[in-house]
């Protein structure tokens, strides 16, 4: 495998990352690098770390902040789970509903 600044991504088969997987998952976890996998030509999975997921998956202190002052100015902190669940739903079936209407 060709060596990579910590920035870039590597490109690699579905073929080539199935028969190299211990390799390749060492490089994500110790080097940090991410992988784009591709089945005939087209890129079907990424790869990556778990610090990177987190990442890119957990929003920043700040937006949960803002997301809390928002709830809070709004009365939806006090809803319980049950609650937030029938809205939910209720919300789901309006949707369906307008959607069978189109």
């Amino acid at each position: 495998m060709p060596k990579a600044n910590k920035s870039e991504v590597f490109i690699i088969s579905a073929l080539r990352a199935r028969a190299n997987f211990d390799r390749l998952f060492s490089r994500v976890e110790n080097d940090r690098h991410s992988l784009i996998i591709e089945k005939r030509g087209t890129p079907r999975a990424v790869l990556l770390g778990l610090q990177d997921y987190v990442r890119l998956a957990a929003p920043e202190p700040e937006v949960l902040r803002l997301i809390g002052e928002e709830s809070e100015a709004s009365g939806t902190s006090a809803l319980t789970s049950r609650e937030i669940e029938k809205i939910i739903k209720t919300a789901r079936a309006v949707r369906a509903k307008k959607s069978q209407s189109l």
